[in-house]
Formats: C-alpha cells, sequence, structure tokens
C-alpha cells in the first residue's frame, strides 16, 4: 500500500512538473505605470489568455518602461526578444507612414472617427507589420490630446519659444510648424522633466497628465481634442506559428475583447480624467476659435504631407475613411 501510494505521488509529482515545463512563457513590454488604462486592459487580458489557454501560455507584463524602453519595444518584438508587446504607433512615423496617421490632428477627433480610422488602416498596418515579421492583435485609443501650458494660449502664435515635450515624431512635427522646441521625452521620463523645467509645454492626452501628476508643474489644459492616437499590441510572428492551437485561439479571443473593453474604458475615463486634473488644481480651458483655427492649418499641412509620403497606398486609406464619416 505504501508503495503504491509513494508511486501515486510519484506519478502526479512528475505529471505537475510536466505541465509546468510544457507552459510556454512570453514577456509583455509597455511604456506605461500600473494606473494607466493600457495598463489594466493588459493585466485583464494577460489573465484572460492564461484562463482560455488553460494554463499553457503564461505571459508575464513588463510596464513603465521596465524591460524596454518605448521606442525599443517594437524591434524587440520583431527579433523575439520579447514575444509581444505594446507600442504606440506613432512612435514609429519616421519609419513610414502608416504608423503616422492616426496621430495626423483633426483627421479623426472622436472615438467614432478615430475607430473609422482605424478600419480605413489596419489593411496597410497588418501589411507592414507582416512584411516584419508580426502580426497585429489589436489596438486601443488614447483619450483626446490637448495642450498641457502654464502660460496663456490664444493663437498658435503663443507656442513660439516654448519647450515642447515630442513623444513621437508627429508631435516633433507640430512643434516644428507653430514654432515650438521640441524635446523627446516618453512618459517615463516626463515628471523629472518638467520638475527640471526641461519641458513646460506639450499636447498628450489627459490620461498622461494624470498618470505623470503633471497638475504638480502646469496649470492649464487645453482641450483641442485633436486627434488619438493608438497603442497597438503586437506578436512575434514565429512565435504565434509555434504556438498549439489553443493557445492561439486563446490569444485570438482575449485580444478581441481587449479591443473591446481597452476602446470602452478609454472613452469611459476620458472626463474622469479631466475632472481629476481639475480637482488637483488644473485649469480646463476652452480653446478659443483662434487656436483651433491656427492647429487646424497645421493639421492640413501635415495631412498633405502624410499624403506625399504614403503615395497611392496612403490615398486610398483617407478616400475609405473619409466615405465612412
Amino acid at each position: 500500500m505504501k508503495k503504491t501510494l509513494a508511486l501515486l505521488t510519484a506519478t502526479s509529482a512528475a505529471a505537475f512538473a510536466f505541465n509546468v515545463q510544457a507552459a510556454t512563457k512570453w514577456d509583455l513590454p509597455s511604456a506605461y505605470p500600473a494606473s494607466n488604462l493600457h495598463t489594466q486592459n493588459l493585466e485583464q487580458f494577460v489573465k484572460d489568455v492564461s484562463k482560455l489557454s488553460g494554463g499553457e501560455l503564461q505571459i508575464t507584463l513588463h510596464n513603465n518602461a521596465s524591460l524596454y524602453k518605448a521606442p525599443e519595444i517594437k524591434r524587440a518584438v520583431q527579433g523575439n526578444q520579447a514575444q509581444i508587446g505594446e507600442i504606440l504607433l506613432t512612435n514609429y512615423a519616421n519609419e513610414d507612414p502608416v504608423y503616422a496617421l492616426d496621430g495626423l490632428p483633426f483627421l479623426a477627433t472622436g472615438y467614432d472617427a478615430a475607430w473609422k480610422l482605424y478600419q480605413a488602416q489596419k489593411d496597410l498596418l497588418n501589411k507592414k507589420l507582416a512584411a516584419q515579421g508580426m502580426t497585429l492583435l489589436y489596438t486601443v485609443a488614447w483619450p483626446p490630446q490637448g495642450i498641457f501650458a502654464n502660460k496663456d494660449i490664444k493663437t498658435v502664435d503663443d507656442l513660439k519659444g516654448v519647450k515642447w515635450r515630442a513623444y513621437s515624431p508627429v508631435t516633433a512635427r507640430i512643434a516644428e510648424l507653430v514654432g515650438a522646441q521640441p524635446v523627446t521625452i516618453q512618459q517615463s521620463e516626463l515628471a523629472q522633466a518638467m520638475a527640471t523645467g526641461v519641458v513646460n509645454a506639450f499636447m498628450t492626452s489627459g490620461s498622461t497628465g494624470w498618470d505623470t501628476k503633471t497638475y504638480e508643474y502646469i496649470k492649464k489644459f487645453y482641450d483641442t481634442q485633436a486627434w488619438l492616437p493608438k497603442n497597438a499590441v503586437i506578436v512575434n510572428k514565429k512565435a504565434f506559428d509555434a504556438l498549439d492551437e489553443k493557445s492561439k485561439k486563446a490569444l485570438l479571443e482575449a485580444g478581441q475583447e481587449a479591443e473591446k473593453r481597452g476602446w470602452a474604458l478609454s472613452k469611459e475615463k476620458t472626463q474622469w480624467y479631466l475632472d481629476n486634473l481639475a480637482k488637483n488644481g488644473m485649469e480646463i480651458v476652452k480653446p478659443s476659435p483662434e487656436l483651433m483655427q491656427g492647429l487646424d492649418k497645421v493639421g492640413t499641412t501635415m495631412l498633405t504631407e502624410w499624403i506625399q509620403k504614403a503615395g497611392p497606398d496612403g490615398q486610398k486609406a483617407i478616400d475609405a475613411f473619409r466615405a465612412s464619416k
């Protein structure tokens, strides 16, 4: 009897050890803190993948740029140093025009328009990522972008000379067009940059303003609702192909749910961010018609430049977006 029990125990232990070893483990780098809506969505996504795969696919989330800095994540996934990662598409605007599209000011200014732009952009995104050995799993839009600054801004001329935080080539180009001084600063470095005076104005969402406690340094937010950039969760194609069918299905299903949940969460929290910024001393300013007109001209210029770079495929995407409105 003792021998039988010992044999059963050993067999169970061996089976457990085999199951643990059999689990596929992936790393998922992200650039944003635990309080960020994208990170919260990723945390649920990771849990869903584990549950749907029966524990066969385990993903470790590395948030707040703890594994790779924001601009490094795409290359890490492409090279399979990380099997899956979350990127801000506009960070890679210099690499290909398709990554810049959702960062063009005043092209798509609300959630419905941003979703339609995503549908028009998706084929180009998939094609580009596939050529680089990756797959698009899902995207989530950020809340609308506005201007944080301490000074009164009534026209774009009032932005001349400000030290402007640029988190992507698109925001750097905006700075050039309005006469500001662009300084490349990623979100994980923003609080320090504000505290030391490296930057004193920038365009971003209320979400980033809240996560970085911008209200401790800057007191005005001009609610321009200029555009809604997207984060994308991308997967290394070889790593995906190596998964068993159950894990592939789990990843795709969890991704579909994360996209729905993420867009809804972003929209839901937009006003919450503004309300809580205001509670902490931030003045939420309705931009003047003159400022909006000036920014709209910037957007028109950037769209013209984008179409010239993107060529016929880019024009086709813009036409499809406009036809859907």
